[in-house]
């Protein structure tokens, strides 16, 4: 009997080195990840378009006299006030667009779309003067508890680590603010970023400007204690179940 006590008394304190406490905890690193450097250009750098963005183009005709209506036929002045495209990013990296076809776009900026698109109307149109926007830009915040994470969809394009974690409605009381992963998809391997935003010192890196399907990790604190005693109550409980009725068996004998 003294043996069984010591055993689960024991497994208090090897149980928070195992996955049984902590089965949600994600994107776990080891003690000697060797995490992305941070450069302060992350906080100036302009959006650049990734695969899935849904994009619109505007297209405007002699400088942005009148808009381009590709609903009209062939032969008609071919100008509105209404048109709108809307196109996907796919797989490959470009968005099909009437009149000129596929466009690779993948990785610029909004800027360097519209001047490559500009161009290629210069082959139908006088002047063209062309307006992108991503319309489902978001990211995926994790702001330390369970339960807790959020798709943020971002309207701005220079949007912050600190403002996409203030939308997600900030660290959470079990968040780590001095242990927040910033992972950005990349090629041929996710970049990974370790921040610490619990002191002024980590403005720099808290205004790095997020990018599409960005993910923000705040590593949540473990309660080892308050989990190991949920996790071996009702052996305890067995435990205590199992001296109660030897204790009788021992007074009435």
């Amino acid at each position: 009997m003294k043996r069984l006590f010591l055993v689960l008394v024991v497994a208090v304190f090897i149980l928070p080195s195992c996955r049984i406490l902590r089965p949600n905890l994600m994107l776990k690193t080891s003690k000697n990840y060797v995490f992305d450097k941070l450069n302060d250009s992350m906080s100036t750098e302009e959006y650049r378009i990734s695969v899935t963005d849904a994009v619109t183009i505007r297209v405007l005709s002699n400088e942005g006299f009148k808009m381009v209506d590709f609903s009209n036929t062939m032969g008609t002045s071919g100008l509105s006030a209404n048109s709108l495209i809307e196109t996907l990013v796919e797989h490959d990296g470009t968005i099909k667009v009437p009149l000129i076809g596929r466009v690779k776009v993948l990785g610029l900026t909004m800027r360097e779309a519209e001047q490559i698109l500009e161009t290629k109307f210069s082959e139908f149109y006088v002047g063209p003067y062309v307006i992108v926007r991503i319309i489902n830009k978001r990211v995926s915040v994790f702001p330390g508890a369970g339960g807790t994470g959020k798709v943020v969809p971002i309207t701005n394009l220079n949007t912050t680590v600190f403002e996409a974690l203030a939308y997600a409605g900030g660290i959470t009381d079990d968040g780590k603010a001095y242990r927040v992963k910033l992972v950005r998809h990349a090629s041929p391997k996710p970049k990974v970023y370790l921040m610490d935003l619990s002191t002024v010192d980590g403005l720099a890196a808290g205004n790095t400007v997020v990018q599409a399907n960005d993910i923000i990790y705040v590593e949540p604190r473990p309660k080892f204690v308050s989990r190991a005693i949920a996790e071996l109550a009702p052996y305890f409980s067995i435990l205590s179940t199992v001296i109660l009725i030897i204790t009788y068996v021992r007074v009435f004998k």
